[in-house]
């Protein structure tokens, strides 16, 4: 259950980065609305259903991932370490999914298409710490494997 947590947290908090923090720290003083006006009028948009179809597969992967431990399909240990895999994968398949709100912030705006939000780089953090967590596993199953075997 905490694995499917923890990416419905990042999917979410991934979601309102693109979708609202962001553009609200890339123009600093604007509305949400006044954003959209100024993306419709330069035919852009934030592209908000790739990043909502993102948001949306990192939940329902996390939950087959909590169905198959329910039903003992997978031990708890390969479901952390699926859990952490995805967390790792979240990186930059949200860098793909905000590319194109991005974009339409830079070209709307004359600005640069990057993190503006402080809330990307915590994204990011989480899905390095889960890489560091996911290769800890990785190390520790081999040692105990190695000391089972000799």
């Amino acid at each position: 259950m905490a694995g499917l947590l923890l990416v419905a947290g990042y999917s979410v908090a991934g979601t309102l980065q693109v979708l609202l923090w962001n553009p609200l720290a890339a123009v600093p003083g604007a509305t949400l609305a006044e954003i959209h006006k100024v993306m419709d009028g330069a035919n852009e948009t934030l592209g908000a259903p790739p990043v909502l179809i993102w948001a949306a597969i990192g939940i329902l992967l996390a939950a087959v991932v909590l169905i198959a431990a329910m039903r003992r399909s997978i031990s708890g240990g390969t479901a952390a370490a699926l859990d952490l895999l995805l967390l790792v994968l979240a990186a930059p398949s949200h860098w793909m999914a905000s590319f194109p709100a991005g974009m339409g912030l830079a070209d709307a705006f004359a600005i640069s298409g990057g993190d503006y939000a402080p809330w990307g780089k915590v994204l990011y953090t989480v899905s390095a710490l889960s890489l560091v967590g996911l290769l800890a596993g990785v190390v520790r199953r081999e040692r105990t494997q190695r000391a089972q075997s000799t």
